[in-house]
């Protein structure tokens, strides 16, 4: 199944004709770079590398006075252990996105399996921090498994629906068994208090239900019971509550549920259209909780102004429209759901962080990916991204492209080389 777009496609390059010059000839220009086979393998590329350094950046401006607080003065301790992960996650990207695909979907059903066994654990023995249950200690080191598992799931779920492809007309077909595969996920994700993920799971969920054909009134139906569960969940937790009642108006609960949204809003108000400047943040100075993991974003705006929140929200719509132009080309039904749940969960968790940081949504502790700081959300994030790039690698055109640039490299080096004795 196709992926709508409002792009149409073409192979062929538009110049502008002759005389032709302003507005026509950049959008000519545009058009042109556009159609080039590599296109998506380069923005996917740039905007990825960009939303990373940007992330690490923002991470050790946003870190400095509290790991300097909380680290014997040390002021790079945090923006260090972002750089370890960091430096995990390049190579696990590079390999995610050069090995064949039927290994990797040999991967689907174990991670899946093995996804599901560590929520299970964290929903037994889990540590808890701000009243969430989603952490789970590996000797010296503690990692979020739910983030893990959301990569998990969606490639869990494309290896499914490419299976079944060609009957993916009968609704039965379409909901067995990712439906309830994805429900127990969630609900023991819900089980450790963690209603921010659980959202998160939900949206890929109605995704990949989309991408496949899933008839309207299912969404209907499921965002109905979204709402109500939700509603319950916000119900029975009066600190969750608080929070869902006063994400409206921070300030009528000042110094205390508002006081965070209250402080991200006054971030970004103070940062106007080009911000205070890297590391000039007065927020991050013990007003605003989380500054370096999930409201670095209030923070990045008060540095870097309304032109660098607006450039980060550039880049991810950027990494959407290469994935959705990677799905909307491709004939392979794995590369189009795995792309197109990819891409509900990076943008649709972007979504909701800034949403949070605005004060549009509630409070429910969902990191920024790429920029905010930790490491069980970088490093899948960033091999779904590697996976991302290995597809735009493998379009037909763009691997012809890639494989004349190699053979022109290569006989670049062959013409330059002398035989001689003594050379």
């Amino acid at each position: 199944m196709a992926i709508v777009s409002p792009l149409r496609r073409t192979s062929r390059r538009t110049q502008a004709p002759p005389g032709r010059t302003g507005v026509s000839s950049w959008f000519a220009a545009l058009h042109d770079a556009l159609a080039r086979p590599l296109t998506s393998y380069y923005l996917l590329l740039g905007a990825s590398a960009l939303l990373l350094t940007i992330g690490l950046i923002m991470v050790f401006s946003a870190s400095s006075v509290y790991a300097f607080q909380n680290y014997d003065q040390n002021s790079y301790a945090v923006v260090v252990k972002q750089l370890t992960w960091v430096a995990i996650g390049l190579p696990c990207a590079w390999v995610a996105g050069h090995l064949p695909q039927r290994w990797v979907r040999r991967l689907a059903w174990p991670g899946y399996f093995v996804s599901l066994g560590l929520l299970l654990l964290t929903s037994l023995f889990g540590v808890t921090r701000n009243g969430n249950t989603n952490w789970l200690a590996l000797g010296p080191i503690q990692i979020q498994p739910s983030e893990i598992a959301k990569l998990a799931l969606v490639l869990w779920a494309a290896h499914v629906y490419a299976n079944k492809d060609r009957r993916l007309g009968n609704l039965h077909e379409v909901m067995m068994p990712v439906l309830p595969g994805m429900l127990v996920a969630t609900g023991l994700v819900i089980f450790g208090h963690d209603l921010g993920t659980a959202l998160v799971l939900f949206a890929i969920l109605l995704g990949m239900l989309w991408v496949v054909g899933a008839p309207a009134r299912m969404f209907a139906l499921s965002f109905l019971v979204i709402s109500v569960f939700a509603g319950a969940l916000a119900a029975t937790d009066p600190e969750r509550l608080t929070r869902i009642t006063t994400f409206t108006d921070p300030m009528r609960d000042y110094n205390s549920a508002g006081w965070q949204p209250a402080h991200g809003l006054f971030a970004l108000s103070s940062g106007g259209l080009f911000g205070q400047g890297i590391g000039a943040s007065q927020q991050k100075w013990g007003n605003l909780p989380e500054a370096h993991t999930d409201f670095i974003f209030a923070v990045l705006g008060e540095e870097l102004g309304l032109v660098g929140t607006l450039l980060v929200i550039g880049l991810f719509m950027t990494i959407a429209y290469a994935a959705i132009r990677v799905a909307r080309r491709t004939k392979d039904p794995f590369v189009r759901y795995m792309t197109f749940g990819i891409v509900v969960w990076i943008i649709g968790q972007m979504m909701i962080n800034v949403g949070m940081v605005l004060a549009l949504l509630p409070v429910i502790g969902i990191p920024l990916p790429l920029v905010s700081y930790g490491g069980s959300a970088l490093v899948p994030s960033l091999v779904a991204l590697g996976m991302l790039v290995g597809f735009a690698r493998r379009e037909p055109e763009a691997a012809r492209a890639l494989a004349q640039r190699k053979k022109g490299r290569n006989s670049g080096v062959t013409a330059g080389r002398v035989d001689g004795p003594g050379l």
